[in-house]
């Protein structure tokens, strides 16, 4: 059989008015070659290769059923294969799943637009950014991101831990901002919210943040997994944030990063006119604001933004990567830290025992107004003070240092020259002295 290069030849040929025999001795074919891809001119047809068998074959009717769900991520189907004992290469799934990501273009990824009364949702996402800091090191700050459904209007907050307490304080800011809280509020499946789903795909509750939410008179709502188009009004806030505040963003620490993205907020995001409504946000936030609930005492709710911690030896408070002093006598007991982007405060059973300036540095010291006083003499819960004592000694009241004689202290180098470290040191403290 001719290759199609050389059928066309023939046909070319032919309309110059060559003769078949002239056609013939040109392409050196017979005449009779010649003569029947003349009859037949239409080009040759490739005959099919048999189809190989592949390894993604026994997977299919699994890969349709749940693209049939709407699940479309060939990164998560193919992960979702390999627990079921796939080999093959990710290449293969994802080209497997392409065609049904065009053919669900009128489907699944166009999301009709879900308008809300006042009052009645708002929606939370987080968003990371990363930056370099005066060192040159690169590091990333969360960007906690609520959009009420009706005003639109927005409110973002930069945290370093994206942690429940952190989650939960962040609501309680944003709250008071806008003046009140939805009935419903709209999340993607974050740990902050939900801890996993159960085998019959129901979500278990994260217990703190569950509470918080009964407290204050809210129903939670979540997307479909692998469905974050859901929840697209705070998705377009979280992209707004980037691009309109973010990239523009220059700050010294993070009180300094909130307070400009306050301003922004208030003379920027919320005075524009929004590209749906065509209104300002600000101008709907004051007709929705009387429809919110109103926010509960914050002293009521401070249970769920303090965090809990021991304070050590030291008479310190590990909180941050700092340090911050409490009165001695707390030492070794557990205290609650409530810290915001300005200060750390700290409490035990409901009383304030110490403030101290929120560091954006990490390694800081901070310590307690007269953290030591009243530290106990020698011989009064000696071991409490004889660890304070070694950790800590500057700021400390003058304190009247035992004097022994001369023969005591020779004794006591002889005795080193043989006995281990624990035995002079029992020596030296002998009868709970320090």
């Amino acid at each position: 059989m001719l290759g199609g290069a050389h059928v066309r030849r023939i046909i070319e040929l032919k309309a110059t008015g060559q003769t078949i025999s002239g056609i013939a001795r040109t392409l050196d074919l017979s005449r009779n070659t010649v003569k029947k891809y003349l009859r037949a001119p239409a080009l040759p047809q490739p005959k099919p290769r048999p189809k190989r068998g592949s390894k993604l074959d026994p997977h299919v009717p699994y890969l349709k059923g749940r693209i049939g769900e709407g699940v479309l991520s060939a990164v998560v189907l193919f992960r979702e294969l390999q627990a079921r004992g796939y080999a093959g290469q990710y290449t293969v799934v994802k080209d497997f799943v392409r065609p049904f990501r065009r053919t669900h273009v009128t489907t699944s990824r166009v999301t009709p637009r879900f308008e809300t009364a006042p009052a009645v949702q708002a929606q939370v996402d987080f968003g990371r950014y990363s930056y370099l800091n005066l060192e040159g090191q690169t590091r990333s700050i969360w960007a906690f991101v609520m959009v009420l459904g009706w005003s639109r209007a927005l409110y973002v907050e930069f945290i370093r831990k994206a942690d429940t307490a952190s989650f939960i304080r962040c609501h309680l800011n944003a709250f008071a901002y806008f003046g009140g809280l939805t009935q419903t509020i709209l999340y993607d499946n974050t740990k902050q919210v939900v801890l996993e789903r159960d085998q019959n795909g129901e979500p278990v509750w994260n217990p703190q943040f569950l509470d918080f939410s009964l407290r204050l008179g809210f129903r939670v709502q979540l997307c479909r997994p692998y469905r974050p188009r859901t929840k697209g009004k705070v998705e377009s806030g979280v992209g707004y944030v980037e691009k309109n505040f973010w990239l523009g963003a220059r700050f010294v620490d993070d009180a300094d990063l909130n307070r400009q993205a306050r301003h922004w907020l208030d003379h920027v995001a919320n005075v524009r006119t929004h590209g749906t409504t065509r209104e300002k946000p600000v101008e709907r936030l004051a007709l929705e604001r009387s429809s919110l609930t109103p926010l509960s005492s914050l002293e009521s709710l401070a249970v769920f933004v303090r965090e809990v911690r021991k304070v050590a030896w030291d008479g310190f408070v590990s909180y941050g990567g700092n340090f911050y002093g409490v009165p001695w006598r707390y030492a070794g007991q557990t205290v609650e830290v409530q810290a915001d982007h300005l200060e750390v405060q700290l409490f035990s059973g409901g009383t304030r025992i110490a403030v101290h300036p929120r560091s954006a540095q990490r390694g800081a010291r901070f310590l307690a107004e007269a953290q030591y006083d009243g530290l106990p003499a020698p011989g009064e819960d000696a071991p409490r003070r004889r660890v304070l004592l070694a950790t800590q000694t500057e700021g400390l009241p003058e304190m009247q240092v035992e004097q022994r004689p001369l023969a005591e202290y020779e004794a006591l180098v002889a005795v080193g020259e043989t006995a281990t470290l624990d035995e002079v040191l029992a020596t030296l403290f002998r009868d709970g002295e320090a």
